[in-house]
């Protein structure tokens, strides 16, 4: 069966600190992988995760603070050293395209991959369909922080899950299934079998992806029914006024967030180094949305398929 997984490469935010590096996400979706602000030292991270650099199929990059993009630099070179066979897409914030050229060059080095810049100008209020395959759908919207700033949401399409029970009673056996769910009818017995005779709907797992940030209507709609919401929390709720000065969120606007948009598991991260321990973020989010963990570098997530 295909995995659902997240990695966590760093957790820490501005400072990184002797048990949290800077920023890396790795989500693996399927046949592909999805590398999320990749801070210093994420090339380090990878392998202590046994992660390849040929595991990334896409970067995005929510904005242009260091600890969310200065390891782009190393990552870009190490695909190219490694020769990774197949184009790789980096999504940014197009008014960051100065910064991100530089990061692309920062050193010589001799180009062998394929990196695909895709500078993004989104809608201000809405979500922005930036990508798509035929299994899934990625989309952007702003937040609310002092520079541009992007929060991406992975949608799988919504598919059906056929009923054993019903198939056989409508004597659709062995290949016959396959035929039917591509053609979505099928002449059995002097009569049509559609899809709907047999199966159910089953929605598509989400996955969203919200740093540095106010909570705002932007978080929301990213989160919304997500089966697992990664935001940041680089503030306990006793330092609330730091977190609304410095544009960021608290464990407490993580976990309302992931509430009032019906999301179905949180897992804060970004810790400010003024912290040794996260037991507090925890504690305080729980109390407004149980379904939360506090993740620590390596900490790995499965994601699960949804069912009919």
């Amino acid at each position: 069966m295909s995995t659902r997984e997240l990695l966590a490469l760093g957790t820490a935010s501005q400072v990184p600190t002797r048990r949290r590096n800077h920023n890396g996400y790795f989500l693996r979706w399927d046949d592909e992988g999805f590398l999320f602000d990749p801070g210093e030292g994420t090339q380090r991270q990878m392998a202590f995760g046994e992660l390849p650099s040929s595991a990334l199929h896409r970067i995005f990059i929510t904005h242009f603070h260091g600890d969310h993009c200065l390891g782009l630099a190393g990552i870009l070179q190490r695909l190219s050293l490694d020769r990774c066979a197949h184009p790789v897409t980096v999504h940014y914030p197009a008014s960051g395209q100065v910064y991100f050229e530089r990061l692309q060059d920062a050193s010589i080095y001799h180009h062998a991959a394929t990196i695909i810049p895709a500078p993004l100008e989104v809608a201000p209020d809405n979500l922005s369909l930036i990508a798509e395959t035929d299994t899934y759908r990625v989309y952007a919207h702003q937040l609310d922080h002092p520079v541009p700033t992007l929060g991406y949401r992975i949608e799988e399409r919504a598919s059906r899950t056929f009923l054993p029970e019903r198939l056989a009673a409508h004597g659709v056996l062995g290949p016959a299934i396959k035929t039917l769910g591509e053609q979505g009818f099928l002449p059995v017995g002097g009569r049509v079998v559609s899809l709907e005779d047999v199966s159910v709907p089953r929605p598509g797992s989400v996955f969203a992806f919200v740093m540095d940030t106010r909570p705002c209507a932007g978080a929301t709609a990213l989160a919304r029914d997500a089966d697992l919401l990664v935001m940041e929390a680089t503030f306990s709720a006793a330092d609330q006024e730091l977190a609304a000065a410095y544009s960021h969120s608290s464990s407490v606007d993580a976990a309302q967030t992931a509430r009032d948009a019906g999301a179905r598991r949180l897992a804060i991260t970004h810790f400010s180094q003024r912290y040794t321990s996260t037991d507090a973020h925890l504690a305080e989010a729980r109390a407004v949305f149980p379904e939360t963990v506090a993740l620590r570098d390596l900490d790995r997530i499965q994601i699960p398929r949804r069912r009919g």
